[in-house]
């Protein structure tokens, strides 16, 4: 029997999942065991309809006991609920991303709305801007997002936002909609800068960090995540892109996130069982239709 930070290898387990994570239990005895929780994923993508039954499973076995699979199609919303009335552990959100900001710029707020009250939908999202790739008119991108902005703010439920080579627009929006109201709200897969990263602090977001993190070449953003403050962070995997280091270039899948989060960890200077206890309850915080217990 060998233990790490997230995971307790037994031949005999029975598990119940609460706030504090897992209490794992062992012909050997009792091991508590602090859970992870994949904040972001696409479960809905054909990467994964062959297999997804091993992927969840998968997951459960690394210790990701909890999954939000995200909406990037408003219009291709039942499918991503099929697939959360699956699976007692995955959650979705509803939602237009900016590559479909045009496409979907006719969506309307009770559209969302709407939608939002399923039980599984516990997120906003995701929308932002990308100016990376401009898919969509940039502002058409503004437009669909302040509609986003508008949902979280009426349901409460966190935005999740997708923020790429567009931090001063970004702070901008997220100032002047916060003077408007409050609304939960995070940075997901944060690869920005470290102004966006404070700003959104200020703000009362949330920041959560994917496989990039663990790139060779992501010196500056560990550097940019040391200095947050621990109860602001989650993780993420944005599966099926973006695998951590050991699996970079391949298929990445909610299992994974437990690498990610071992270098937060590390960035941090705290132990993986702590930092996995810290994001996971970070997580119930911010998304609080989630059942505490289950």
């Amino acid at each position: 029997m060998r233990e790490t930070g997230y995971r307790t290898h037994v031949s005999l387990v029975v598990e119940t999942v609460g706030l504090d994570g897992l209490l794992t239990v062992c012909a050997g005895g009792v091991f508590a065991v602090t859970m992870l929780v994949d904040s972001h994923c696409h479960l809905d993508f054909p990467d994964f309809a062959e297999e997804r039954d091993e992927i969840i499973s998968r997951a459960h076995e690394a210790g990701v006991k909890l999954m939000v699979t995200i909406c990037t199609r408003v219009r291709r919303f039942d499918q991503i609920k099929e697939i959360a009335e699956a699976y007692d552990s995955v959650y979705c959100s509803v939602g237009t991303h900016p590559h479909q900001a045009e496409e979907e710029a006719d969506v309307t707020l009770e559209e969302i709305l709407e939608l939002a009250k399923h039980p599984k939908v516990v997120a906003i999202g995701e929308a932002g801007l990308d100016y990376f790739y401009d898919n969509a008119p940039r502002d058409v991108q503004e437009k669909v997002l302040r509609t986003h902005i508008t949902a979280a703010r009426e349901t409460q439920l966190p935005l999740v936002i997708h923020s790429r080579d567009a931090d001063e627009d970004m702070m901008r929006i997220l100032e002047e909609e916060m003077k408007i109201g409050s609304f939960p709200a995070l940075l997901h897969c944060f690869s920005s800068g470290k102004e966006l990263a404070q700003k959104g602090l200020e703000l009362g977001l949330y920041v959560s960090f994917s496989g990039i993190l663990t790139f060779k070449r992501s010196q500056e953003l560990r550097d940019i995540a040391a200095e947050l403050p621990m109860d602001r962070l989650l993780v993420e995997t944005d599966a099926p892109y973006l695998a951590p280091q050991p699996w970079r270039g391949k298929r990445n899948e909610p299992a994974y996130v437990a690498h990610t989060n071992k270098i937060l960890a590390e960035a941090l200077g705290v132990s993986e069982g702590e930092m996995a206890s810290a994001t996971t309850k970070n997580f119930l915080r911010l998304f609080s239709k989630v059942p505490k217990t289950r």
